[in-house]
C-alpha cells in the first residue's frame, strides 16, 4: 500500500511536468507488472485531480473475506467460564495461591467455575452453558485460547485490541482496513460502529489518528433516530441540486487556496457520504421488511431499536450493502463483563448477546454471506483463576492468557487453538499476541500486515507495529 498521505498529493490544476512524467512511468510499470500497480497508479491520479476513490482498492493477494464484523464484549469476559474449562480449578477450589494483580502479589483462593461445560457440534468443541445459542454453531467457531496482551487495565486493553497500541492512541483496525481496502458503497461509511454507550477509551477505539480522517469510524447510537438529521429536507430536487452545485464550487475555490489540507478534504468527503446516507441509510435501519422468522431468530421484537440483537441485524444489513467494517460494542465502560464481585454476573451479560451472535452466524451462512464475511468476537483480557478477594466469588483482570474467537470466511471451524496451563493462568502452547490476532485478520482480508503502512512523523507505522505473525494454523 502507498505510504504517501493523500493530503500531500498534488491538487487539481497543480500537477507539475515532473509529477506527470513520474505518473506516466508508474502507469507503464504498472501495466507491465499487472493490475495491482496499475490500479494503485490510477487511484493516485484520480486523487491528484480531486476525485474521491472510494474503492474497492486492491488487496495484496486474493482475500478470503471481503468484510469484517467485530463484536466487542466490553469488560473482559472470563475465558475460564466460557471457552477454556479447567478441571483443576474444581479440584483445588479454595486452595490459597500466590495471586498476581497489576500492582502486587497477594494470597487468594482458587475459584472453580460455577458453570457447566459440554462438547458441542460434530467437532465436540467445549462451550459453557452461558452460550447455548452460540454453541449451536460450534463447528463454525475458531476459539483462540492463548491471546495475551501487554497491560491489564481496561482502558489500555481496549485500546490495544482496537489499535494494536496499549499506550499511545493509534489508528483503529477498522480505520486501517478502510484505508487499505476502501469501501464497496460510497453512500455509506466504510467503517461503522454500533455503540449505545461509549466503551473504555471512548472514541479513540474507532479513531483514524494520523490516517486521513475519512477513514475514522462513524458511530451509530442505537435508538429511534440512530443518525440525527438523516432525513433530507423536503425541497424540490432542482433547487437542492442548484444549491449543491453552488456549494461544490465554493468548496473547490476554498480548497484550491489551501492545498494539502487533509482535514479539509476529509470534511468535504464526509458531506458526500452524508448525502449518500440520506438516500440509503433510512432503508438500512428499517427492519419492517425483515421476515418475522428472522426477527424471531435474533430475538428482536417489533419496535426494538436498541438491543444487541437489533444491532447484529443492522450489522448484517450494512455488510450486505457493501460496508467494509462493522463493529458492535455490546455495552459501555460500566455494567459490563467486569465481574469482580460474582461470576454469576456473567449470566445476564451472556444472555444479552448469545442468541444474537448465534443468529448472526446462522443468518450470514443461510444467505451465503459467511463465505465472504469474517467475524471476530473479542474482549480486552480474561479473568484470574483465583478469586478477586478472600471469600469472593468474582475474578480479577488477567492479560497473560485469555480467549477470543474468529468465525466465517477462511477460518477453520470447530477448533480450539492453543493451550493454557492447568489453571488457565499461563500459556502452555501456541501463544497469540494481539498483534498476531490482528495480523491474521488482515491476512484473511487479503492484506500482508507488514506492507500496510503509513508514514507519519518520519516513521512508517502499521497496525502490528514491529511484530505480528499470521496464525496459519487457524486458516482453512
Amino acid at each position: 500500500m502507498s505510504t504517501e498521505p493523500i493530503a500531500s498529493m498534488p491538487r487539481a490544476g497543480r500537477i507539475h511536468r515532473r509529477a506527470l512524467l513520474r505518473g506516466a512511468a508508474g502507469l507503464a510499470a504498472g501495466a507491465a507488472l499487472g493490475g495491482l500497480r496499475l490500479r494503485s497508479a490510477l487511484a493516485l491520479a484520480a486523487g491528484a485531480n480531486g476525485a474521491a476513490v472510494h474503492a474497492p482498492l486492491p488487496a495484496h493477494f486474493p482475500p478470503r473475506a471481503t468484510s469484517l464484523i467485530m463484536v466487542y464484549l466490553t469488560g473482559g469476559f472470563s475465558h475460564l467460564d466460557t471457552f477454556d474449562p479447567k478441571e483443576r480449578l474444581k479440584k483445588d477450589h479454595g486452595k490459597i495461591v500466590a495471586a498476581e494483580s497489576l500492582r502486587e502479589t497477594s494470597q487468594m483462593p482458587i475459584l472453580a467455575s460455577p458453570f457447566e461445560f459440554r462438547p458441542r457440534g460434530r467437532s465436540g468443541l467445549i462451550v459453557s452453558e452461558l452460550f447455548p445459542r452460540l454453541g449451536d454453531w460450534a463447528d463454525d467457531l475458531c476459539v483462540i485460547r492463548t491471546l495475551h496482551t501487554d497491560i491489564v487495565e481496561h482502558f489500555q486493553g481496549t485500546l490495544a485490541m482496537h489499535t494494536g497500541s496499549a499506550t499511545v492512541p493509534l489508528p483503529s483496525l477498522g480505520s486501517w482496513l478502510s484505508y487499505g481496502l476502501g469501501t464497496y458503497n460510497p453512500n455509506l461509511p466504510p467503517y461503522v460502529v454500533l455503540a449505545e454507550h461509549l466503551p473504555y477509551a471512548g472514541a479513540q477505539v474507532w479513531d483514524s489518528s494520523f490516517l486521513p480522517a475519512e477513514h475514522q469510524g462513524v458511530r451509530i447510537i442505537p435508538g429511534e433516530r440512530p443518525v440525527a438529521d438523516l432525513d433530507p429536507l423536503p425541497r424540490p430536487a432542482t433547487l437542492r441540486q442548484l444549491e449543491e452545485n453552488m456549494l461544490r464550487d465554493v468548496d473547490r475555490i476554498h480548497a484550491s487556496l489551501r492545498p494539502g489540507d487533509g482535514r479539509l478534504v476529509a470534511r468535504s468527503r464526509s458531506f458526500d457520504v452524508a448525502r449518500g446516507m440520506m438516500v440509503e441509510a433510512p432503508e438500512v435501519f428499517d427492519l419492517s421488511r425483515e421476515a418475522p422468522s428472522t426477527l424471531e431468530e435474533y430475538g428482536v421484537q417489533r419496535g426494538d431499536v436498541k438491543s444487541v440483537a437489533w444491532q447484529c441485524i443492522i450489522a448484517r444489513r450494512l455488510v450486505e450493502r457493501g460496508v467494509r467494517v462493522v463493529e458492535v460494542i455490546d455495552t459501555g465502560s460500566h455494567d459490563n463483563w467486569d465481574s469482580h464481585g460474582n461470576m454469576q454476573d456473567h449470566r445476564p451479560k451472556a444472555a444479552r448477546v448469545d442468541r444474537a451472535l448465534g443468529a448472526l452466524i446462522g443468518d450470514l451462512k443461510r444467505r451465503g454471506l459467511l463465505d465472504a464475511t469474517l467475524i471476530m468476537i473479542a474482549t480486552e483480557f480474561g479473568r484470574t483463576p483465583w478469586a478477586n478477594d478472600a471469600g469472593g466469588k468474582g475474578r480479577n483482570h488477567w492479560a497473560k492468557a485469555f480467549t477470543c474467537l474468529l468465525a466465517g470466511a477462511g477460518v477453520r471451524g470447530g477448533i480450539a487453538y492453543g493451550e493454557t496451563d492447568e489453571y488457565g493462568a499461563t500459556i502452555a502452547r501456541n501463544p497469540v499476541h494481539v498483534h498476531d490476532y490482528h495480523a491474521t485478520i488482515l491476512h484473511l482480508l487479503g492484506i500482508e500486515h507488514t506492507m500496510l503502512t503509513y508514514r507519519y512523523a518520519g516513521r512508517d507505522f502499521r497496525l502490528t507495529d514491529v511484530s505480528g505473525r499470521v496464525v496459519t494454523e487457524v486458516l482453512a
